[in-house]
């Protein structure tokens, strides 16, 4: 299915490959900036060095431009290849379409295929973006930011090894009983596309039978039963925050309450400790981020498999019109 979804980047394979590289490079220097910030805690306000401190902070602000730039940078690269991504996904499932006979049309249904054209496409262009930048972001920004709190205090680095198997099982429950609800979903929206088609088409013959309660109760049937299976999904999905949170601020109250400790005890130093909290919040952030991608991956997964089966239909035509061939 992937192989078949990323043959339609074409064009756009130097933005979908610049955006992670520009975005890892955004990562390192935001990496860097808690470090240089204990240098300038502990040797430069501390010890009253104000040169020292001058020449740091000057060296912080030079990482925080070079970062924003490169962020900037990823960000309008990933948009490019996202709306391109779509654009030839849209295009190659039309083309695909046109070759359809009258058979392969009816098994989808007019307002299925119109669905997956609009909709669906529009979920995975959501989904590319946030794959080739956020889920690149945010594993890069664990990793390093776990490794440089490993690096500064080891013993209070465990707690987020020992929060983090807990965050990933949560996740998982809540994807694994999410996804079934929007293949549910995304029929229900190929219904209510056909009802609205059929309306259009026959209103004539809808207002002389005097149909019109019935079709607005058809309608409303549709329209009912997409709200109830979105709000169920939604308040599956809502759960996947305040479980995050909980489960890091609880480390954050951690760390603060032994670092403490262990600068009374003058084991730590002031700057240090401030470096490991913003390390927490750089983990904190790229666990937030985790899950928002696993939320937009959960929604267009459904999305991702009705587009392929278009793509993937062949017409029982044995003669295409010769406009129509690809």
């Amino acid at each position: 299915m992937l192989k078949q979804l990323l043959g339609s980047v074409k064009q756009y394979k130097k933005d979908a490959i610049l955006t992670p590289i520009l975005v890892s490079m955004e990562v390192v220097l935001e990496v860097l900036i808690p470090l240089w910030m204990a240098y300038l805690i502990d040797f430069g306000i501390n010890a009253g060095n104000l040169d020292y401190t001058l020449r740091t902070g000057a060296v912080l602000v030079v990482f925080a431009v070079i970062s924003l730039s490169f962020g900037a940078l990823a960000g309008k690269y990933a948009a490019n290849a996202s709306a391109g991504f779509a654009r030839n996904l849209r295009q190659d499932m039309y083309y695909n379409v046109q070759n359809f006979s009258f058979a392969n049309i009816d098994k989808f249904s007019t307002a299925s295929l119109v669905t997956r054209l609009t909709t669906d496409v529009t979920n995975l262009q959501y989904a590319f973006q946030m794959i080739i930048r956020i889920a690149v972001r945010a594993p890069l920004m664990f990793v390093f930011s776990l490794i440089m709190a490993f690096s500064l205090n080891s013993q209070l680095s465990l707690i987020f090894l020992g929060a983090t198997p807990f965050l990933v099982a949560g996740l998982y429950l809540i994807m694994t009983r999410v996804h079934p609800i929007f293949k549910t979903v995304f029929r229900i929206y190929d219904r209510l596309n056909n009802i609205v088609q059929e309306n259009v088409r026959g209103i004539r013959v809808v207002k002389s039978f005097v149909r019109e309660e019935h079709e607005k109760e058809k309608f409303g049937e549709a329209s009912e039963s997409i709200y109830k299976n979105f709000s169920k999904a939604e308040k599956l999905l809502v759960f996947s925050m305040p479980l995050m949170q909980s489960i890091m601020y609880v480390s954050l109250l951690l760390i603060s309450w032994f670092g403490a400790q262990l600068i009374v005890g003058g084991s730590m130093t002031t700057g240090l400790l401030t470096s490991l909290l913003s390390y927490t919040m750089q983990i904190l952030m790229s666990l937030m981020m985790v899950s928002m991608v696993f939320v937009m991956i959960t929604i267009s997964r459904a999305s991702a498999q009705r587009i392929v089966e278009v793509l993937d239909e062949r017409t029982d035509l044995t003669t295409l019109p010769s406009q129509y061939s690809r």
